[in-house]
Parts: structure tokens; sequence; C-alpha cells
């Protein structure tokens, strides 16, 4: 949009609820071009490896009813009475075994993401921003969806850092956006990608990196891929998010030439007593150990920027539990990240969108 176009959609009132709310927009930012902008959304993350910071992260996180399906008059008091009180020092000494020098793996990395795949975007005839936001945490959802529309926002499009679908976690942020857009007056035209778990770009992207991975550590007798974990009655309530998956390691598994005897899939990241889907990403590792398996690589093809799920849990926990148990040569093979056909195969999912806008 030309910056003598009056503002799209109009402010609201001073003194109104929206208008009171603290705005993040610098005040130099230019208006959009042409009223369109990309969001990419991954989970979140704390600011920093502490017990306070990852408290505030896990109440925002663990008071959504999209993750946790619990009546809330039973969940919010053992939340807020005794998770919240035990496991932030936990979880804050974990965060600080994998913390980089500009923060958290999770948000340098998706930062890191949105910012390439604006240069690919452009580079393809698309010459709008990327803006990254966090369901949970910063830089928040809401407030880039704040700061887009005081720049014009006509056209909206959000990838998330989801690659297979779940109720848990994309129809989360779906929620969040289509619920900010209730509160406009003028709502912009949304576009949301569900998920791009067969994506044939994701799924080169997953083989390069993994064939990368080969050239310096050799073929493993197992490749373990390994997914975040849901619990089993989610699945049975219709979520497609185990169907999904195992679409993504067929499809890899195919892509890189392995039987079904040189690879399997499994789930981790268990939270509470409930079954979750199985196999479990650590007992399988320890049983792999016990029949002798001595060469595993672990990847996980659903989680395209390395985090905590995948630097500490895979590659300190489920290494040294496969160690222990008799095991030998562990390697976890690294995410997506910055690698370049990682933000092709990002750049592509986001394409097939704007390219109906053009």
């Amino acid at each position: 949009m030309p910056s003598s176009s009056p503002s799209f959609p109009p402010q609201p009132p001073a003194g109104s609820s929206a208008a009171a709310r603290p705005s993040s927009v610098p005040g130099d930012l230019p208006p959009l071009a042409d009223g369109t902008a990309v969001l990419y959304v991954n989970l979140g993350t704390p600011e920093a490896p502490t017990a306070p910071a990852v408290r505030r992260y896990l109440a925002e996180f663990l008071s959504d009813p999209r993750v946790i399906e619990i009546p809330r008059a039973l969940w919010l008091p053992l939340l807020h009475g005794v998770i919240l009180r035990v496991r932030p020092a936990k979880s804050a000494a974990k965060y600080a075994t994998v913390w980089m020098a500009d923060g958290s793996p999770l948000k340098v990395w998706t930062v890191r993401q949105a910012s390439l795949m604006q240069d690919a975007l452009r580079a393809a005839g698309h010459d709008v921003p990327v803006l990254p936001a966090m369901r949970y945490g910063q830089p928040a959802l809401l407030d880039q969806l704040e700061s887009l529309k005081a720049r014009g926002l006509r056209r909206l499009l959000v990838v998330t850092a989801y690659p297979q679908y779940s109720g848990t976690t994309t129809a989360s942020v779906s929620d969040t956006v289509y619920q900010w857009a209730q509160r406009q007056r003028a709502v912009p035209e949304i576009r949301l990608v569900r998920s791009f778990h067969d994506d044939p770009a994701y799924i080169e992207a997953l083989a390069r990196q993994v064939e990368r991975h080969w050239e310096s550590h050799g073929r493993p007798d197992q490749l373990v891929m390994s997914f975040h974990g849901l619990p089993a009655r989610n699945v049975q309530l219709g979520d497609p998010y185990q169907q999904e998956c195992g679409v993504t390691a067929s499809l890899l598994a195919q892509r890189l030439g392995l039987d079904d005897t040189r690879y399997r899939m499994t789930f981790q990241s268990r939270f509470g007593r409930a079954k979750w889907l199985q196999p479990y990403t650590e007992p399988t590792l320890i049983e792999l150990a016990r029949q002798g398996v001595r060469h595993v690589q672990v990847v996980c093809p659903g989680f395209p920027a390395d985090c905590i799920e995948t630097l500490e849990e895979i590659n300190q926990e489920v290494r040294a539990a496969y160690m222990q148990a008799g095991g030998g040569n562990f390697s976890y093979i690294p995410g997506l990240n910055d690698s370049p056909a990682g933000i092709e195969a990002l750049a592509a999912v986001a394409l097939r969108q704007l390219d109906g806008w053009r």
C-alpha cells in the first residue's frame, strides 16, 4: 500500500481497549507495500533459562485448553498449585544446557528462518515482510498482528512451524488469529497453512539433511524418526496428527531408500500419566541397545527448528539412556534450521498461497 494511502484498517479511538494495549510497533516501520504480510508462527519459549521465566511461559502454554483438554476446574488448581511450583526450576536447568549466545535455540532459529524466508520470497517476486511470532511467549502472536494492522494489513498468510497438523498446535494458532479478527472492524483476508507433512520440498529438505549427516557419520543400522508425542485420546477423538506423522515418515524413508527394517517411527515428550502415542522414543532406543544395535541416528521431522525437545531431550537424555543400556554409536541429526533446502521448503509452502494474491 502506498505511503500516502489512509491507514487500513482504521485505528481504534483513543480510550478503547485496543488503543490502550501497549504497542510493539516501532514508529519508523513503513506501511505494507500492498497490504500483504506473512506470519511465521512457532510454539514459543521462555525468555531466559531461569525458573521465573519458565514459570511465565508454562503458565501461558499449559493454560491453553487446546493443549490440555482437562476440565478447567480440575486442571487449573493442579497447574498453579503443583506443576508451576515444581517444574519451572527443573525445566530451567535443562534450558540452560542448550541456551545459545543469542537466546533460546527455538527463538534464534525461528527468527532466522523468517528472515531467510522473506529473502526467498522476494527473490521469487513477492516483496512481502515475514514476521516471526510465538503462540506463547515473545514475539507474541497478538502483538505481531497489531503491528501489521498498524502498517495497513489487508492480506495475511499464516505459516506455522508445525509440519503435521494437530488441534494442540495448528488449531491453537488458528483460534488466536481468528479471535483477533473477530475484534476488528475491517478484517483482512486471511489464509492459514494447515500442514505440510507431505510437501515434496519439505520431504526433500529432510532427506538432504539426513544425507548430509550420513556423509560425515555414515549410515546407521537404525534411523529413528522421533515426533512430538500426543495423548492417544486426542487421536481417538479425531486428531489426524498420528496419521500425518506416519505419512511423513513413510515418504522420507522412500526418498532415502530405506525399507521397513532400517527405520522406525517413535513419539517423544510424554507428560503426565495418560497413555500417549506409541512407541515411545526413549524405551525404543533402550530396547535397540539391548538387542545389540550398535549404530543409531535420530531425526525429528516434526521440528523444523532445533529446540529443547531435540537438543536436550534427544541429544542428551535419550542419548544417555541408549548408551547406559549398552548402545554403541549414537548421533542426532540436526533440524532444518537455516539450511538452504529447509528455507526453500518453507518458502515453497508460502509461495503456493501467495501466488493466488499476485
